[in-house]
């Protein structure tokens, strides 16, 4: 039963990997605190220039405790200028059930998902989320509420997290806004990114469902930027 339980919930998780967020076309919450408003106006209005190309080597691990199971996989990604994913696995560890059916159809599935040429119903944007309020979570950080439109696998209800000083977003954290399946009881996501090269990127993903007779399985991915938009990255 797990097998099947960790394909689905694992598979859906590739859509929320491929997440975007565009401070463009994101509405202006209301209310907002007044302390949070000018970070607020400043994210919403700057220039975010977009990932058409990249090359990243990641580390993928899964893992679940009552099966006693765990694997993982490096792997050399790439997007290419047409919209292409590929990626190429460097190395793999630990169980064989995992690589194949948790880590490697996650990569396929993100392949899919860009392929498609519409990520845009899994994108931060007004189509799809509600943002309100807001508070200064910790010195320097400014936290916006997200809450889905729609009850969907690919959404998420959460927050989002900006620096006050120059509004950049520094992670997405939140729940499924739809469980994928009858097994879950619920899947938490922590999605963390940086500016690189000039460019906001993801850097790590982390994630946890509870499923029923199975336990708690977790999910993380790391990505290490080689080149962004055509441009080679110092190691």
């Amino acid at each position: 039963m797990f097998a099947g339980v960790a394909r689905t919930i694992f598979g859906l998780l590739s859509l929320v990997c491929c997440l975007t967020f565009s401070a463009e076309t994101v509405g202006r919450p209301a209310p907002v605190p007044a302390d949070v408003q000018p970070a607020l106006d400043r994210f919403l209005s700057r220039p975010d220039e977009p990932i058409t190309q990249y090359r990243a080597r990641r580390i993928l691990e899964g893992h679940n405790a009552r099966f006693k199971k765990h694997g993982a996989i490096e792997v050399v990604t790439e997007l290419s200028p047409d919209g292409r994913f590929s990626y190429t696995i460097v190395s793999e560890t630990g169980s064989d059930y995992i690589r194949d059916k948790v880590l490697r159809p996650i990569l396929e599935t993100e392949a899919k998902v860009l392929a498609s040429g519409d990520p845009s119903r899994s994108a931060l944007t007004t189509d799809n989320y509600d943002i309100g309020g807001g508070e200064l979570a910790e010195p320097g950080i400014v936290k916006l509420f997200a809450r889905a439109r729609r009850k969907e696998v690919s959404l998420i209800d959460g927050a989002v997290f900006i620096t006050s000083a120059e509004s950049d977003l520094v992670r997405v954290e939140g729940r499924m806004a739809k469980n994928p399946s009858f097994w879950t009881s619920r899947v938490n996501i922590v999605r963390h990114y940086d500016r690189i090269g000039g460019v906001r990127v993801p850097v790590r993903l982390d994630s946890t469902a509870q499923i029923k007779l199975a336990g708690e399985s977790t999910l993380s991915m790391t990505y290490d930027y080689e080149m962004i938009n055509g441009k080679e990255l110092t190691p």
